[in-house]
């Protein structure tokens, strides 16, 4: 057994017949050594399949609980096909999923080993039964999980459990009852500075009374809480930290004359902001126009822009806006050549992320020198990538793997990466769905 057979059974174009060849050979190779790691690993691939047989499933889930587990959250596992006293995990996992016997939350919930009662506390959606019984568990650990995860109304009742660690859950719990909240913020026996952090709908002097607190990354919490009023954030604005200047500036409702100043002021990589996101059509219009490149900027990283927007910042001076839209779905080839002809390197992987990118311009950047790594990294995963491009990929070690996986990378190429010295470059090409039928025969035994 070795490490292609592993990449072949992620391999979606893998014909029925090779599926079931490689699943009795792992089955075979799990009960000895020195197989026993390679067919445990060839297991889980196979198990992660979208087109498996029903008894495909049963003979995968019967080798290992922890395997009828990775099944069940890939959906493939039914309830039909669990025991929840044999592979109590198993059946954990699919009421996770709400995919679960309604009978088997209460069974479950009695069970005596703790830490399934701790798994079972935080699925969704449990019956009060099986709630009440979590809630009244002599393991504290597994009170603490049902406070901390459940919507049920036994949060009013565990705000007064007599361990502090399940009222500081019960705090952190959205679902707690906001005067349930209010009354665990004066309890003397415990720190709420994280919390809260999530609440949306505590008072004014609450939300200012915690974001005083030392810790910077605490006030950085309370600084981008929806729930922190103008007054609040404006005062966090200020604040001496740049970790939380900058979670002001992600805060949804920042004003814009303090998000433009905050921005401005600060040459951090900006990844895209609520507010921007949420900007009316007017706003839009008037940040693409600041005379600051860091607004530009910020507007630009939108996907959802107006066309004469999208493209009037497609030819804006500054590189750092171009490359910030330069992802943008619907531009013009036109434009995107036009990108690379004014700012060459600076802008060469951001053209190569447009999902609208052709093939022939794939192949063009693929042909720059400079600054070249990150380009591949993205043509090589680009869907019009053409084999040309992508063989050029196959020069850099980063991109490599990459490009082995592309079903547009020539099939003799693919078959040669098979004997790559890089097990993960050979591993790729055997999950590659244009590997030759011919040869996925050849490597199954």
């Amino acid at each position: 057994m070795n490490h292609l057979l592993c990449g072949l059974a992620a391999n979606p174009a893998l014909p029925p017949e090779l599926v079931d060849r490689l699943l009795t050979l792992a089955l075979k190779g799990a009960g000895a050594e020195p197989e026993r790691d390679y067919a445990d690993e060839l297991l889980r691939d196979l198990a992660r399949r979208t087109d498996l047989r029903r008894d495909q499933v049963r003979a995968l889930a019967a080798y290992a609980e922890g395997t009828a587990v990775s099944l069940a959250y890939c959906g493939t596992l039914t309830a039909a096909d669990v025991d929840p006293v044999s592979t109590p995990y198993a059946a954990v996992a699919l009421i996770d999923e709400g995919r679960g016997h309604p009978d088997w939350p209460r069974l479950l919930a009695a069970h005596p080993d703790s830490e399934i009662r701790w798994k079972l506390a935080s699925c969704p959606g449990l019956p009060p039964d099986a709630v009440d019984l979590l809630a009244a568990d002599p393991d504290v650990e597994v009170v603490k999980e049902v406070a901390l995860w459940t919507d049920s109304p036994v949060t009013a009742r565990l705000a007064l459990h007599p361990d502090p660690q399940v009222r500081l859950a019960v705090s952190a719990n959205l679902s707690t009852p906001l005067e349930a909240v209010l009354a665990l913020a004066e309890d003397p026996e415990l720190t709420l500075n994280w919390a809260l952090s999530e609440r949306t709908d505590l008072p004014q002097e609450l939300y200012a009374r915690l974001a005083a607190d030392p810790l910077p990354g605490v006030r950085a919490t309370y600084a981008r809480n929806p729930g922190s009023g103008q007054e609040l954030i404006r005062v966090l604005a200020a604040d001496p930290e740049n970790q939380v200047r900058r979670a002001v500036a992600e805060h949804p409702h920042v004003p814009l004359d303090l998000l433009t100043e905050l921005v401005v002021g600060d040459r951090a990589a900006w990844n895209p902001l609520p507010r921007i996101a949420a900007a009316t059509p007017a706003e839009l219009a008037e940040l693409a126009g600041s005379r600051h490149a860091a607004v530009r900027m910020l507007v630009a990283q939108r996907r959802d822009l107006p066309p004469h927007l999208r493209d009037a910042l497609a030819v804006d001076p500054a590189a750092a806006v171009v490359r910030a839209v330069a992802p943008h779905p619907g531009l013009s080839e036109e434009l995107l050549r036009a990108m690379v002809a004014r700012h060459g390197v600076q802008v060469l992987a951001a053209v190569a992320a447009n999902p609208d990118a052709s093939g022939p311009l794939l192949e063009h950047l693929t042909q720059h020198q400079q600054g070249v790594r990150r380009v591949l990294e993205e043509v090589a995963k680009h869907p019009h990538a053409t084999g040309q491009a992508l063989l050029a990929c196959l020069e850099d070690h980063t991109s490599r793997p990459l490009a082995a996986a592309h079903p547009a990378l020539p099939p003799e190429a693919i078959t040669g990466l098979l004997a790559d010295e890089d097990r993960r470059v050979a591993e790729e090409a055997a999950g590659n769905p244009s590997l030759p039928r011919a040869v996925m025969l050849e490597l199954v035994p």
